[in-house]
């Protein structure tokens, strides 16, 4: 009797072993690295394309831009080269989605301060009314950290169009002349190849927990 229990002993320890090596080999299966997309114009919705790239395929950046920040620096994607950002569209006199969406991104740049790849970029979508002046008082009031996030103004046909053809942010309605206007909840998080990685509501917080998850997802790809 004694030798069978020392018999099954044996046999429970291996089986235990096994067991583990099992489990552990699922759980590194389960968790293996996936990266992020790479969003073209033919995986977003048409109507937020405009039709000269709607069945773009491949190799879709965002395009050069060159605005003016709440300091009244001249910022392009030299600003931008080598980092990850989160971009937006926003205006400082907005009463409805802008004051969510503007505490959010203060939140990301809080979660992501220790980051130094890591930037925002809010860009106006009333430059007639947002003034070099009124973009820093709104920094200011928003807590907004320079070096971390640049509020941009300047030539609003720039700016609809970076909004339409490069951040596939929002719905054709113009071209960016006096009466056109756009308003998009929209963040878009953009590598350090000046490629759309993902989209984000910037109202919902279950949506802003997602896109910093995206973003360390993002940064192991830079680490592999």
């Amino acid at each position: 009797m004694l030798s069978f229990f020392k018999g099954y002993k044996t046999f429970a320890i291996v089986f235990a072993i096994i067991s583990i090596i099992i489990i552990s080999l699922i759980y590194n299966t389960l968790n293996v690295y996936q990266p992020l997309p790479i969003y073209q114009p033919a995986m977003v919705s048409t109507e937020l394309v405009d039709t000269t790239i709607q069945y773009q395929k491949k190799y879709h950046k965002i395009a050069d831009f060159s605005l003016i920040n709440q300091n009244g620096k001249t910022i392009t994607q030299d600003d931008y080269k080598d980092k990850i950002y989160v971009a937006d569209f926003f205006f400082t006199t907005c009463g409805t989605i802008c004051p969510i969406m503007t505490k959010n991104m203060a939140a990301i740049q809080s979660a992501t301060m220790t980051y130094n790849d890591v930037m925002l970029l809010s860009h106006t979508v009333t430059p007639e009314i947002d003034s070099v002046e009124q973009l820093k008082r709104y920094a200011v009031a928003k807590g907004v950290i320079d070096r971390k996030w640049n509020l941009v103004t300047g030539d609003k046909k720039e700016i609809y169009k970076l909004a339409r053809k490069s951040y596939l942010a929002v719905k054709e309605d113009g071209n960016g002349g006096p009466f056109d206007m756009i308003h998009t909840e929209n963040f878009m998080l953009i590598d350090k190849k000046r490629q759309i990685r993902g989209f984000y509501d910037g109202t919902n917080p279950e949506d802003i927990d997602r896109l910093l998850q995206d973003i360390e997802i993002l940064k192991q790809e830079y680490e592999q």
